[in-house]
């Protein structure tokens, strides 16, 4: 199917005046992959979203399950027996299972494993003892092994003798007796290799194999820098448990772009969420937001006696104001990105700061001149065009200051920057700019 038969069979579906009958429904989700599925179900508001949902086959829902955004799939798996999500989830692969059983209320999981099979129940129960934001949270057991006194020869028949691989399986791993890992063996190695030759002969034993409890965004940093398909995990004990592949990196590399885009603007919420839990999860940040702005007022109101003598000052204020907020921003989004992409450390951070406060200084220069002059000809005053410009230097210098120092501390102290510094850095220059500004015309003009 082409990608515009499937944007045309996803608008019919969610056009409210295409009429369609439940059987054409089905039969047009019938043609849709998990993916696309999951796409039109987050694309719908909640009513239409459950009876989407319903019209799918049950061996469908587990991969849509899985698809979808946390916040959704506990929605839709609150509306189905635990006999139909056991069947849904029964052909998924064991992180799929996990990522979707562990957002289950205990008492519901446990009656859910109570139902399985005894083996199911052991590999979900494996998967359940790592958090979800770490490798073992990550990891299949679809794992093969081989020991380093294998031939090439026995190798490709044991492969064989296995039918299907596991997907994006480029290499199996090599252990010992006591399943302890011991290196690598990629495929193109295997099929190119002659059959006679051992396995220790010819395994890579460079790349060490990802600790269990290392967290998923590490795992998928080492990913991107390896130009990996595939990896090895690892107890604490050196042990062979299983392996991470590339779709599941790729889901926490989306998720967390998700987070940190989200989080800038303090929302982490589904995109039809209904008013009321829409509503709960942004207040505190709104609330938040509400504290600050009370906190710059209070600042304003310490030179309430200059501006009530010279009232254009309130004009001129949000102009430093913001323009101290918008340099803070930028600085926060290049600090946030390289935080994100593990490339700011202690040993360059020194050098980052002096980079921002030299962009700072430099467009304090261009941008000061300019509203001077922008100034002098509104209200024909010198000396409050100069104390204008000096307060938009302050100003955009102080933004270098809290753009840097925000995010690195919120990151000492355990919490996402992403969701609260450009709260704090905006209040930061608000507070410095209104004060600068004010405090300079208190200063020379009073």
């Amino acid at each position: 199917m082409s990608k515009n038969d499937i944007k045309d069979n996803l608008d019919i579906i969610l056009d409210d005046s295409s009429n369609l009958s439940l059987n054409q429904i089905r039969r047009l989700l019938s043609k849709m992959t998990a993916p696309e599925i999951a796409h039109a179900l987050e694309s719908s508001p909640p009513k239409q979203r459950t009876l989407l949902f319903s019209l799918l086959k049950t061996e469908e829902e587990g991969d849509v399950l899985f698809e979808l955004g946390e916040e959704i799939q506990q929605d839709l798996v609150s509306n189905i027996s635990n006999e139909e999500l056991i069947e849904a989830v029964k052909e998924l692969e064991l992180d799929e299972i996990v990522d979707i059983l562990q957002n289950l209320p205990e008492e519901r999981m446990d009656k859910i494993l109570s139902n399985m099979s005894l083996v199911d129940r052991k590999r979900i129960e494996i998967g359940l003892t790592y958090p979800d934001n770490t490798a073992g949270g990550l990891l299949n057991t679809d794992v093969i092994s081989v020991r380093p006194s294998n031939s090439i020869k026995e190798v490709i028949t044991y492969l064989r003798d296995q039918g299907d691989l596991p997907e994006n399986t480029d290499k199996i791993f090599v252990v010992n007796q006591e399943n302890e890992y011991l290196g690598e063996l990629s495929i193109s190695k295997i099929i190119t290799s002659k059959p006679i030759m051992l396995v220790r002969e010819i395994m890579e034993t460079e790349f060490l194999p990802i600790d269990v409890d290392l967290n998923d965004k590490e795992v998928a940093t080492l990913f991107e820098r390896n130009d990996l398909i595939s990896s090895s995990v690892v107890d604490a004990d050196g042990k062979l448990i299983g392996r991470i592949t590339i779709d599941d990196v790729v889901d926490v590399i989306r998720e967390d772009a998700d987070q940190n885009l989200l989080g800038m603007a303090g929302v982490a919420e589904d995109t039809f969420a209904p008013p009321g839990r829409a509503a709960r999860s942004r207040v505190f940040w709104l609330s938040l937001n509400l504290a600050t702005a009370f906190i710059a007022a209070s600042a304003i109101n310490l030179f309430q006696d200059v501006i009530d003598k010279i009232v254009y000052l309130a004009v001129l204020m949000p102009i430093v104001a913001s323009m101290g907020g918008v340099a803070a921003t930028q600085t926060l989004t290049i600090v946030l990105r390289g935080l994100t992409l593990e490339q700011i450390n202690t040993s360059n951070i020194r050098w980052l700061f002096k980079r921002e406060l030299a962009v700072s200084i430099l467009n304090g220069i261009v941008l000061s001149i300019l509203v001077g002059f922008i100034t002098y000809a509104w209200f024909q005053d010198t000396i409050i065009a100069i104390l204008i410009s000096c307060a938009l230097i302050i100003n955009l210098m102080s933004s270098v200051v809290a753009g840097i120092l925000v995010p690195l501390i919120l990151r000492k102290l355990k919490q996402d920057p992403a969701i609260g510094g450009s709260v704090i850095v905006t209040t930061v220059t608000d507070v410095v700019g209104f004060i600068s500004f004010l405090g300079l015309a208190t200063i020379y003009l009073i």
